[in-house]
């Protein structure tokens, strides 16, 4: 009777085994390879991809904005995860909109490009008539894009509108599709979660940036330390980034070059299924916090609630925390829904107590047989 019931424990528990390897081996996730990233920097280069046959990303987007240590809030946004309800049917496929706008010298010229975006990126544009996205498309958007900022700019100069010392920095981000457009004046990021790996898509725009400095000093401008100076003026005003739209303090007359210029670097991407989502923020929370830091907080925060109103919260919280001394501003933009982070280890036990007890209720019915 004994070597019975070891012999039978003995085939229970390799069975046991056997099907737990099988269960892990199913349950294991398979890792695709994806494409690279295609990029344009200062020429438009050909994404050649069939978008069709993906699909495409579901957009849910949360932001979070607080005044932080200073005096006033001068940062503005925007976030529009269907902008189909703005302009009907503009656009062939799924499209979004976001931006944040770091104002100085005042909120005048921040509170008036958040006004009037959607009519400078999109209503006053003329873009070609085409059910497809493609290559003559994005050049025209692109280009659109930085007649917008140019434009925003230009109005800016009207001093009913903002006095000369007031500016703005301004970062937006469109998605169309699964391509996304970046434009950038200024020290805003834009940073897209690739795999949990942090890419930035905007380049800060700072007089400590050694193609900024060289590009000012080509242009007549002169940098002290980590600041632009217009030594035009007895009392030497400065600032800390070297591309804005407004401070006509600092600008020739417009439509001349200027060391401190409005013209946006404008970029195209092509979103895979390895993005996870995209965060945008004022320099506020990038003083005091690297890329991968806030793409790891925020991935992190995904996985646990899902919901990204309140990731932007905790980016915003955490800049905070590091004592961030300017307004801060966040915008996280999801492409998909993360996967969960579980706590497997109660699951995993009480899997296996249900395994263990249905073996011992085949064991009992067996010897109760014998």
């Amino acid at each position: 009777m004994k070597e019975t019931t070891e012999i039978m424990c003995n085939v229970i528990d390799v069975q046991y085994q056997l099907f737990l390897a099988k269960d892990q081996l199913n349950m294991a996730p398979s890792t695709p390879v994806f494409d690279s990233i295609s990029t344009e920097v200062s020429r438009f280069e050909t994404v050649v991809e069939s978008s069709a046959a993906k699909p495409f990303p579901c957009i849910r987007s949360g932001s979070h904005a607080d005044i932080g240590s200073r005096p006033s809030m001068d940062d503005e946004h925007v976030r529009i995860d269907d902008l189909s309800a703005h302009l009907g049917s503009y656009f062939k496929c799924p499209s979004s909109f976001y931006a944040v706008f770091d104002g100085h010298g005042g909120r005048d010229a921040a509170a008036y490009v958040k006004r009037n975006a959607v009519r400078l990126f999109f209503e006053d544009v003329h873009l070609p008539q085409t059910s497809v996205v493609d290559d003559v498309f994005l050049r025209a958007l692109l280009n659109s894009h930085r007649e917008a900022f140019l434009q925003a700019d230009s109005a800016l100069a009207d001093k009913s509108i903002a006095s000369s010392s007031c500016g703005t920095t301004a970062l937006t981000a469109l998605v169309l599709g699964r391509h996304l457009v970046v434009a950038n004046a200024g020290d805003c990021r834009a940073v897209l979660c690739r795999k949990g790996v942090a890419v930035d898509v905007s380049q800060d725009h700072k007089p400590s940036s050694l193609p900024e400095r060289r590009r000012v000093e080509e242009l007549g401008g002169r940098v002290e330390g980590e600041y632009l100076v217009d030594v035009s003026q007895d009392h030497k005003p400065s600032l800390s980034v070297t591309r804005a739209l407004g401070d006509w303090d600092f600008k020739l007359r417009v439509g001349s070059a200027s060391p401190l210029t409005a013209e946006p670097e404008v970029q195209q991407f092509m979103l895979t299924e390895a993005d996870e989502f995209l965060i945008i923020g004022c320099d506020g929370i990038w003083d005091v916090m690297s890329s991968q830091h806030a793409v790891s907080l925020v991935r992190r925060g995904l996985r646990l609630h899902d919901d990204p109103e309140l990731s932007a919260r905790e980016l915003v919280m955490e800049a905070s925390r590091l004592h961030s001394a300017d307004n801060l501003t966040a915008v996280v933009v999801c492409f998909a829904s993360p996967n969960p982070v579980e706590s497997c280890e109660p699951q995993s036990r009480r899997l296996r107590c249900s395994r263990l007890s249905e073996a011992w209720s085949k064991l009992k019915s067996s010897l109760e047989g014998n």
